[in-house]
């Protein structure tokens, strides 16, 4: 085995039932090429929709593609990174998500150095597609499910660069209880989300693709303080409105749609829910995206401590000042890059909550094993998903 840095999640600990590169996009998809300047099964790096057009991509030739790059970049009008690969019509989301895929999603991930915080996958089938509906989708939604986290794991533990892949629900049916329930899955890393901007079969995923990019790690996509997503007029389930649905029932089988809220105009995104266990620490995008960003920056540090010389004591043991060293070199990254941007849920009546601890156990023989074992923990913030008021009449005292 050669040397390398290992970092493994924790989870059960909470017991729970912008322009910045934590925005960068990857978007695979489906188009058309055009002659001379846009080739499918070729990575393109776009920094706002006007480069999407300087690559002859236009709504005559490409309508699915531009129509999921305009709700990405309406989201973001001052841009964003955005890594693009198209495939043809007829290849499904789960080919594209297949590492095996020859020019596919490994050599994506590749070709984007590691950038790539989030990975959208969209298609727009050709003409005359006939999809397979299989519980109230098409039935290679679920199928790349299963690929995607697959591949999501493959980043994480080979790349050293973790993502977390949203998936269009494509031909929803608009019966929401034919739906799988996601809430019943292990993949923490993976997201569905049903809903358009359009009635039909399609998926307005640019909405979540240009929301996630816009905002910081530990903030969720839907808070309302964020105002209405831009650029959506009316929003549909299938063929009707989404205010004919009962969205609840959508949310309630783990998938990430948009809701209305009362005495607010436009609309907003319900919640973060990722396809796994409600016990899962990371069963939400806030929690995957801060402890994903954790991971790149304790696996920056800790990197240039490969193959270092390492003090011992008599026992061939960690030394205590070898361990408060690494500690100290850790924890201050991720406050440098978190704590102080206000990601981490650190207690401000604590001056000494920085919202995360790193610890090494001295009682490591090194000099036996070449291991070091290393404790990282951060502390994630509570999002206010119920409020409950117990509202009555005050009576007028004497």
């Amino acid at each position: 085995m050669i040397p390398r840095i290992y970092i493994q999640f924790l989870n059960g600990a909470l017991g729970q039932v912008s322009a910045s590169e934590d925005g960068v996009i990857g978007v695979l998809t489906t188009g058309a090429a055009v002659s001379g300047t846009f080739a499918l099964n070729t990575t393109y790096k776009l920094s706002k929709f006007a480069d999407l057009a300087a690559l002859g991509v236009t709504s005559a030739n490409n309508p699915g593609l531009v129509k999921l790059m305009t709700e990405l970049y309406n989201q973001n009008p001052n841009g964003a990174e955005v890594w693009l690969k198209a495939f043809a019509e007829t290849v499904t989301m789960t080919t594209m998500l297949t590492l095996a895929t020859a020019n596919g999603v490994q050599e994506f991930l590749q070709t984007a150095n590691g950038r790539i915080r989030t990975l959208i996958v969209h298609r727009t089938p050709a003409s005359g597609y006939t999809p397979v509906i299989t519980a109230g989708l098409d039935a290679e939604v679920l199928t790349a499910i299963t690929q995607a986290q697959t591949t999501a794991l493959w980043a994480e533990g080979t790349l050293k660069a973790p993502v977390f892949v949203a998936i269009a629900g494509l031909y929803y049916s608009g019966i929401a209880t034919a739906l799988t329930n996601l809430l019943e899955m292990t993949n923490n890393r993976v997201c569905v989300m049903i809903g358009d901007t359009v009635p039909g079969n399609g998926c307005a995923i640019g909405l979540l693709a240009g929301k996630i990019a816009a905002i910081p790690v530990q903030r969720n996509i839907g808070r309302v303080k964020d105002g209405a997503v831009l650029g959506v007029a009316t929003a549909y389930h299938a063929a009707t409105k989404l205010e004919s649905n009962d969205v609840s029932l959508v949310y309630n089988k783990g998938f990430i749609t948009l809701r209305t809220h009362v005495g607010r105009s436009g609309y907003f995104f319900i919640d973060d829910l990722l396809a796994a266990l409600p016990g899962d620490d990371y069963c939400h995008i806030t929690a995957r995206r801060t402890v994903d960003k954790a991971y790149r920056i304790a696996y920056t540090t800790l990197v240039n401590e490969m193959l270092d010389e390492v003090s011992v004591t008599d026992a061939g043991k960690i030394s205590v000042a070898y361990a408060k060293s690494i500690e100290s070199k850790v924890e201050n990254a991720i406050i440098n890059s978190m704590t102080a941007a206000g990601e981490l849920g650190n207690d401000p009546g604590n001056q000494n909550d920085t919202g995360v601890s790193c610890w090494i156990n001295t009682d490591q023989n090194i000099v036996a094993t070449g291991v070091v074992n290393v404790t990282l923990k951060v502390k994630p913030y509570g999002y206010a998903r119920y409020i409950e008021v117990s509202l009555g009449f005050k009576t007028v005292t004497a």
